[in-house]
């Protein structure tokens, strides 16, 4: 068997239109709310029967931004400022032959009774909206926890926080409960790791929202607060 037919099961409802911004890993944003949303022909609320016995999900998913027909052994990490090759089963990275990720979030409830059939929230989740599904799987603590496991370069290159400063007037403007996750968006530094101007203006679209932003010495500043 050289290929296999998937069927996609869910899309992920998020805040994210757009990549940029988007946490660079799950959990790393415990605030940010999402909700996974089944295709029709999966919307059967026995296929969740016994699923609120557990806290935490792993989500199968696709790159669905980043197919293509080609691949290539190496990729040039972000986390190493983009100009160190490694292999790419060595890292996260989207361009893949096979553009399938995972993700660990946490369940922040079950509504079997959705006007479109069963919904799961969860939170800390690092995808863009309408990402595709492939499967859901129950997070398992005694065999998926691994305290002692190796972290590689991913460990030992970690990211600093930035100091968030918004100003009560442009905070007002956030979307209501959406203000805790995009200050922990913000503090995890979405720009690209090779980018440090403190004279660029970024734009980071969210919750409906386009966040306008400077970082210099450590700190970002939002600067305003536009409609999308």
């Amino acid at each position: 068997m050289d290929s296999l037919n998937l069927k996609i099961i869910a899309r992920i409802k998020s805040d994210f239109p757009e990549k940029f911004g988007i946490p660079r890993q799950s959990g790393l944003v415990p605030s940010l709310r999402s909700t996974i949303r089944f295709e029709p022909e999966f919307r059967n609320a026995d296929a969740l029967r016994g699923l609120e016995g557990f806290s935490h999900l792993w989500l199968i998913w696709i790159f669905s931004e980043n197919i293509r027909d080609t691949w290539h052994p190496t990729v040039r990490p972000p986390r190493l400022g983009g100009n160190t090759r490694l292999g790419v089963f060595a890292t996260r990275s989207s361009f893949r032959p096979n553009p399938i990720a995972m993700s660990c979030v946490k369940i922040e409830g079950i509504r079997l009774d959705a006007p479109d059939g069963p919904e799961i929230i969860v939170s800390g989740a690092d995808l863009m909206d309408g990402t595709p599904i492939l499967d859901i799987k129950p997070y398992l603590p005694y065999a998926d926890s691994i305290p002692d496991a190796k972290g590689g370069f991913a460990e030992a290159r970690r990211y600093d926080s930035l100091q968030v400063e918004i100003a009560p007037e442009i905070a007002s403007q956030v979307p209501e409960g959406k203000l805790d996750a995009l200050v922990e968006i913000l503090r995890q530094d979405p720009r690209p790791h090779y980018q440090d101007d403190p004279e660029r203006v970024y734009g980071l679209a969210f919750a409906g929202k386009n966040i306008k932003f400077k970082v210099a010495d450590g700190t970002l500043t939002v600067i305003a607060v536009e409609s999308a």
